[in-house]
Formats: C-alpha cells, sequence, structure tokens
C-alpha cells in the first residue's frame, strides 16, 4: 500500500522494456518501493545492471508476459498479488505500432496488432481492476495515444486499436469510482523512442521523459487523463470538430 506520504510500495509495469514505462517507473520510485515488477515477453533478455532499479532493499522481479496470451493474464495477476501482495501502482505500456502499409493489405496482421494493442489491454486491466476492487485501492495508468483521438487515415488501424482502449479505459474509470482505484488515461502524441525510430518526427513530438514526467505529476494530482504534450489537448479538440472532408484532406 502507500504509506502516508503516498509513496508506493509495489509497481507493476506491463510492458517492461517500455522506454515510457520504465521511465514513469524511475519516477515513481522512492526509498518506501519495496518491489517492480517487469512483465515482459523475453524475460531472459532484461538486466537492471546500472539503472535505478539496481539498489539495497529494492525487490525486482522480471515475470514472462505474452499480452497476445489473453488466457494467461489473470493467472498472472493472481499470481503476483500471492507473491507480492497488494499492486498500489499498475501501467499499462505495452503495443505495437506495425507498418501501415503492411496493415492495409494484410488481414491476419492487422487483427494481430488490434488484439495486443486492445484486446490484450482490455484482459490485463480487467484483471488488475477487479485486484484493486478487492484491495480497495490501486492505480492504473494506461497508455494510450492522441492517435486514437480521431483517428488518421495514415494509420487507422493502430489508430483504432488506441481509440478502443482510450475510450475502454475512460469507461473502467468510471467504474471504480467509489471504490478508493482510479484509472489514468495518458495520450502522447509522437514519442521518439525506439518504438518510431526511422519515422519523420510530427509537430509537438516529445521524448519519453516528457511523458513520464507529466504521468507522475497527474498520478500525484490525481487527474484521470492526461496529455503530453499538454498543448496537444488544445490541437485535437480542433481536429474532433472538423469535417471529414476537410479531415481527410490534411496531412497530419
Amino acid at each position: 500500500m502507500e504509506n502516508a506520504l503516498g509513496e508506493v510500495q509495489t509497481i507493476v509495469l506491463f510492458g517492461g522494456t517500455s522506454e515510457i514505462g520504465r521511465a514513469i517507473v524511475d519516477r515513481l520510485l522512492t526509498p518506501a518501493t519495496t518491489t517492480v515488477v517487469l512483465a515482459v515477453r523475453d524475460p531472459e533478455s532484461v538486466s537492471i545492471a546500472g539503472t535505478s532499479l539496481e539498489r539495497p532493499g529494492l525487490t525486482v522481479d522480471v515475470v514472462a508476459f505474452d499480452a497476445a496470451d489473453t488466457d494467461t493474464h489473470q493467472g498472472l495477476v493472481d499470481d503476483l498479488v500471492a507473491r507480492h501482495g497488494d499492486l498500489d501502482v499498475v501501467i499499462e505500456a505495452f503495443g505495437q505500432l506495425g507498418d501501415p502499409h503492411v496493415l492495409a493489405a494484410d488481414a491476419a496482421a492487422a487483427a494481430a496488432l488490434v488484439h495486443v494493442n486492445f484486446t490484450g489491454s482490455v484482459s490485463v486491466a480487467t484483471a488488475v481492476a477487479a485486484q484493486f476492487r478487492r484491495q480497495g485501492h490501486g492505480r492504473l495508468v494506461v497508455l494510450s495515444s492522441v492517435a486514437g483521438e480521431r483517428v488518421r487515415k495514415a494509420n487507422y488501424v493502430y489508430g483504432s486499436s488506441k481509440a478502443g482502449l482510450d475510450g475502454f479505459a475512460q469507461g473502467l474509470g468510471d467504474s471504480l469510482a467509489g471504490t478508493g482505484a482510479s484509472v489514468l488515461v495518458v495520450r502522447p502524441g509522437f514519442v521518439t523512442s525506439k518504438m518510431t525510430a526511422g519515422l519523420k518526427p510530427a509537430p509537438l513530438s516529445t521524448t519519453p521523459e516528457a511523458v513520464a514526467d507529466a504521468t507522475v505529476k497527474a498520478l500525484r494530482s490525481g487527474k484521470r487523463t492526461v496529455w503530453a504534450p499538454a498543448a496537444l489537448r488544445v490541437v485535437f479538440s480542433v481536429f474532433r470538430h472538423l469535417p471529414g472532408s476537410v479531415w481527410r484532406r490534411l496531412k497530419v
């Protein structure tokens, strides 16, 4: 549980190699933190040597996690609770971007991406939320994207998966009202990271560290949504109301 100063003891990161996710974890760490769980596809490939996670008194548990294998998600959450107790902050930071040209022509690839980004996230979040209700506290951080705020033709498969996730996360947060638990939806813009390597940065692009700063600030202030950078909230409030004929012509 969180201590009297609001410092978390147990943090779980689904997508344990995510640059944004790891940056959020780094900023949440305090001397009160006892456990960090990194849920990753290949535990053998993860090293904490030389990172902020390598310190006395901190247990780092690296566990196998396959976002596409939804049948295993409830069992994984149950196992983490059995071994580490209450989960204070859980971060969902996994997903695929994909190649828009491949996704437009390959039905199986499109379905697989949506399964990971949406179905996998729903599965994990549902298991986590049930645990939050039982323990009476907990905060779930869901990495959405501005791509889901109004889906662009340039990446409509990815964007639609994030649109679905964003809507689900908002509804889940509403359902947790009064339970002591909450959901924070994070909507980053273009983030310069391994995931976007080789792509041309969009206007108002940001970094994993900046997204993490905004996320932790929003967590501490009790917000339900956060845009990174904040200016994107204004930009997309305009985009959201553009006529379709205009939206389709924009190169954004």
